[in-house]
Parts: C-alpha cells; structure tokens; sequence
C-alpha cells in the first residue's frame, strides 16, 4: 500500500495545500513541521521539528496526539517495548526566527566538537550558555561525535548539574535548566539509535538522572502556570519517559492532570506540558515496570477516567487532544490482562457518555479505538466490533458515483458538490495527460479506479480518518494506493473541506493535488512507492501536483512567486530533492518552480524522463536529469527566477 499525504503549508494571508509523496508498505510522509493534530488523531507522541518528512510505520492502533508535538509512528502489537529515548527534540520559542536568542545563535559556535571537546564543569557551563536550539541539534549526532558528546561520564556530570540546578528552581530559566534537561534527552535519544557509537548506559546514569528529576518535582515552581515553566515542565515529563522511570513518576502525572483548569489554556507551553503526560503513560506499556506499578496502583486509571469526563467542553476546541488523550489512555491498558477488570467498566462509562457522531465524538472514537485494538475479542461489550465498518457508515454515508471508475464517499456534500467534484477530477484527466503526453495508463498498473473520501472538516477527519485506514492525519490529506499490481485494486485519496472558501471545488483541501498523485501512478511512474522513490526524484512527484493542482486550476502559487525572487535553489539541487533532505519549502513551492520550468522550457528532457518512468526504469529516468542535464540547466533556471518573480509567474500556465 502507498500512502500519500497532504499538508498545510503558511504563506502571508492564506493557507495553501501541500501534499507529501507517496508511501510504499511503510509510508514516508510530509508531516506539518508545527506539530502533531490539534485534535485526536492517530499517531504516536513525536518531535513537532523536522526539516521533512521520513519513514512511517503502519499503525494497527491510535496513541496520544498534541497541540505541539510530531510523532514517531509505532506498531502498536510491536512485539518488544520500543524505549522513550527514540522522542526526539520539540521546537523551542527561540526556533522563531525573530527570536533574540535565534539571532544569537548565528553568531555563537555550535558543533558537536564544542560539546564532546568539554567535560566536567566546561562542559556545564557550555550547555547552559548554548541556546535550546543549539542543544537540539546533538539529536542527529553519529560516529565519534556520538560517542564524545554523549558517553555516559558526559551524561553523568550534566546530570549532577541538573540536579543541583533543579533543587534551586524558581520557575524561570535563569540557571539554563531547559538546556540541562534537552542534553539529557538527547543522549538518551542518540544512545538508543546508536548505541555503538555512544557506548552503554548503566543503571549509575538511571540513579543520577532521577535525583535530578525527584529534585524538580519537589520544587512548588515546577507547578507555575507560566509561560516559562511550560516549556521546561514539558520537557522535564518528557525526560522521565526517555529515562524509563513512568512507573516511578505516576504520581507526579497524576497531579499534572488533577491541576488542569481553564487558566492553563491562555498558557500554550502549559497545555503542551499537560499534555506530554501522555507521552510517558502511552508508551510506558512496553515498560514492565512501569505496568507493574499501574498494576499495584491504578489510581491513574481514575484519574485519566476523571480527566475525561470533566473536560469534554474541550471537545470541538483546540485543546480538544487534551480530553481524546485521557479517554485513549485509559482505554489502552485493557492490553494488560491485569488491569482489564478495572479498566473496561470505566472504557465502557466513557463510551456510553460519549456518541460516535457529534460533538464528544474524538472522545467516542479515541476510547473505541483503543478497546478494539487491545481487547478485540471483547469487541461486543463495548459495541466497537467491526469498528472500521461502523465508523464509515457513521462518518461517510454518502456515496455518489461519478462514473464507474470514480466514486465519492462524503460526510455533508450537497448534490452540487458532488456533481463540482465529478466534473473537477473528470476533466482533469485530459489536462493532465496532454501535460505530461500519457497516451493512457500504464500496462499492468492497477490505478484506474478511486474512492474519493470527504470529511466535512479537519477535525472530522482527524476524529475518523485514521480509525478506518489506520493512518497518520497529521497532514492535510492522504492518498491509499492499494496495491498496483493487483486487478482490484482501488485507490482511496482522503480530504476534508475547509471552513473557508479560497477557490476549491467544495472547499475540498487537496483535491487536484491529491488527484494529479493518483493520475501520476496511473499514467506515468511504473511500480510501487517504494520503487518509485528508488531514485530522487521528488522534485517531479510533488512539484508535478503542485504545478498540475495550479495550473489547472488557472491559479498562480504566489508562495512560489515569493520564493522564486529568493533565488535559493539551483534546478541541479532541486535535481536530489528526496522526503529525507528536503523541507516543506524545498518539496513544494520549489518542485512547482522546477516543474514548471522544464515543463514550460524543456518538455522533451521530460518525455525522456518519463519515457523510462513509465517502462520501471527509475535509474535510467534519473540519469535523464542528473547525467544527461546536470548543471547545464541552472543559469537558464536562475534566469527564468527573475521573470518569475517579475510577475511572468502570475499569470496561471493555463490561462
């Protein structure tokens, strides 16, 4: 199966859709670099920076999102624990780029040498005058700067400083404590990925770590409702989960839900912090002890139960994640024989209190979810059985035919948005291929037919969306290839309307561009995702929608515009765009201006390109452009910049 995602991307004034490659198997995703769903959806805790997209798993069953947080997707019936240490960093104030301490960091040297060079009380003083984004970049450390940075006697003496620094806190950053806790994360994190590089951690590093963390919690500061407290409490819970120590700080979660009210939700950083409980209670039951100690105390259980039912005005805000979250972690520890004669009554009250339609239904679903993944033979207790089925039929109960080959599934399109929709995807077609010359679909390439999914907002579809294909909806929108090879496969592409019309059919996010994905595996790259992306060449596959989602449309992409008078990219760079190397900038507007320009200047090195795409040639079609063209093309490419941003981009390829 190959997934295709759609994301926002923010240009001054309006909104534009991005949508990311698509997926092999496992997908790769362009995920939005601010951070997880703002409402339940279906995807593990995860680091709210990344420069791209990466590599997914498929996830059998929801865990906890956030306001601010990215995810690692995780197999939910993975047979070990997966460890904590894997969350990497969260993007601190000063990522802004008008941020003092941003522009300081320009200025400050910042190399893994500075931190593995010092040791001792250098390299204390060193990490609490680095910036966080500083610290941030250690997460990615390999090889011998790994190993200087982060073996355990480096780990041991920040440790020792965070411990006296934590036992004078007073609830500011003064003492550079958030940078103390970001080093101590990020060993973790380097050490679990590349534990040859960095060495062994013993249970020494565990003791130290959690007198700094016991030092912490006992100060009254870390329970300010501040801005500033926000972010290093956050961090701070993050660390007891890369430690290994949930079971220990059950307590300390515990309060932090029990002291959530209303004042926290003017304090962004203090909402995040509440909400990366969830990281340690959700991941936590790969740990045994940390199952051992819900076992011997399962007050938690009531809390999360209690959280839930106190806070379900949260359902249809922004922080409604807060309120799916308790209900989804509660649900989760059915898994553990043990707890489930506590847990299914209070599951089952929650689902009872809460309906699979309507405004409590995040709720509804989170804790269905939940109870249908980890006590499936149960199913009919909870009434979840088939939940896939149920909740389609719940969520989606139009259907509409546009022809045999095209069908919309809808949750609130009238008879004239159905008929915009048909009549949009139908013409598509012949515009496409008279772009791209496809005399028609691949041979033996099954891609001919599509569901066309529509959800009536965001938050329906991140409420729905990954309950019924187990996908990520972090993003604006996704495209299930199926399988290509197979005579009945049918490509499923997931969307919702927007509450604002900017000039989509239906105010359906995506839908051309979502749709150019579907007829670009139809007519134009042989095989799966997997061997499509063999080779870079994701400048073609997400600059072709972007152009074609345009163009087609007769609309120009003023953020291309924008970013074509800033003359970043070379064509021979944009060449070796791959999901892994390149940010949403780079992918999007960039891979429309580097479409456009072979499109509108070099049509036969696209034919060429195409001609070995087509036949599974994925080597020879990157030779095209990157033996055949190379360099030759970037002086023309930054000539033809100007004229863009000049305003020869303005006017829409098709008008």
């Amino acid at each position: 199966m190959r997934y295709r995602f759609a994301l926002p991307r923010r240009t001054p004034g309006r909104t534009h859709p991005r949508t990311a490659g698509r997926v092999a198997g496992a997908a790769a995703v362009c995920v939005t670099l601010a951070g997880l769903l703002s409402s339940p959806a279906l995807a593990a805790p995860q680091p709210h920076t990344r420069a791209a997209p990466s590599p997914r798993e498929h996830v059998s069953a929801p865990s906890p999102t956030g306001a601010t947080t990215a995810v690692t997707e995780r197999p939910a019936n993975r047979a070990r624990r997966l460890d904590p240490a894997q969350i990497p960093p969260r993007q601190p104030l000063s990522a802004h780029p008008a941020h003092p301490a941003r522009r300081a960091a320009k200025t400050a040297s910042c190399t893994p040498a500075d931190f593995g060079s010092r040791s001792g009380a250098a390299l204390v003083a060193f990490v609490k005058a680095s910036t966080t984004d500083c610290v941030n970049t250690l997460f990615s450390v390999t090889g011998k700067d790994a190993h200087d940075v982060f073996q355990q006697s480096q780990m041991l003496t920040v440790a020792a400083a965070f411990t006296s620094t934590a036992g004078q806190y007073r609830g500011d950053n003064s003492g550079g404590l958030e940078q103390l806790v970001l080093f101590l994360r990020a060993g973790y994190y380097v050490q679990f990925n590349h534990p040859g590089d960095v060495g062994t951690y013993t249970t020494r590093l565990t003791k130290a770590v959690t007198a700094g963390l016991d030092a912490f919690f006992a100060r009254s500061h870390s329970n300010d409702v501040t801005a500033v407290n926000g972010d290093i409490l956050g961090e701070t819970v993050i660390l007891t989960d890369s430690a290994d120590l949930q079971g220990r700080y059950l307590p300390v979660y515990e309060r932090l839900l029990s002291a959530y009210d209303s004042p926290y939700d003017s304090v962004d950083s203090m909402v995040r912090a509440v909400n990366d409980v969830y990281t340690p209670l959700w991941r936590g039951n790969w740990n045994p002890d940390y199952v051992a100690a819900v076992v011997a105390d399962p007050s938690i259980t009531d809390t999360l139960h209690e959280f839930a039912l106190d806070h379900t005005d949260l359902l249809g805000t922004d922080n409604a994640f807060l309120d799916s979250n308790a209900g989804m972690n509660l649900a989760r520890y059915v898994e553990h024989p043990e707890l489930q004669a506590t847990v299914r009554p209070l599951a089952k009250d929650l689902l009872d209190q809460s309906a699979i339609t309507g405004p409590t239904a995040a709720l509804w679903v989170a804790v269905a979810t939940q109870a249908n993944a980890y006590d499936g033979s149960g199913c009919a207790y909870y009434d979840v059985c088939d939940l896939p089925a149920k909740l389609t039929a719940a969520a989606l109960p139009i259907t509409h035919s546009c022809d045999a080959d095209h069908t919309i599934r809808a949750q609130s399109l009238t008879d004239a948005d159905l008929d915009a929709v048909c009549a949009s995807v139908l013409n598509q077609d012949a515009y496409f291929r008279g772009l791209v010359k496809a005399d028609g679909a691949i041979p033996g390439q099954y891609e001919s037919a599509i569901q066309l999914v529509v959800f009536a907002s965001r938050a329906d579809y991140q409420t729905y969306a990954g309950a019924i294909w187990g996908v990520s909806t972090d993003n604006g929108g996704i495209t299930l290839d199926g399988n290509p090879s197979d005579p009945n496969n049918q490509t499923t592409s997931i969307m919702y309307q927007k509450d604002s019309d900017d000039g989509f059919t239906a105010r359906i996010w995506n839908l051309n561009h979502e749709y150019t994905h579907f007829l670009d595996g139809r007519d134009d790259m042989k095989g799966d995702f997997a061997t499509q992306t063999s080779v870079p060449d994701v400048w073609w596959i997400e600059g072709l929608a972007e152009y074609v989602s345009y163009s087609y449309r007769g609309i120009a992409d003023d953020q291309a515009i924008q970013e074509a008078a800033k003359h970043t990219y070379k064509l021979s760079t944009l060449f070796e765009n791959t999901y892994a190397n390149s940010d949403t900038t780079r992918v999007y507007p960039w891979g429309y201006l580097a479409v456009r320009y072979m499109a509108e200047n070099h049509p036969d090195d696209i034919q060429n390109m195409l001609a070995r795409f087509r036949a599974g040639d994925y080597a020879g079609g990157y030779a095209v452009y990157h033996d055949g063209i190379g360099t030759r093309y970037d002086a023309g490419f930054d000539q033809w910049l100007t004229a863009c941003a000049a305003g020869a981009c303005a006017k829409s390829a098709r008008a």
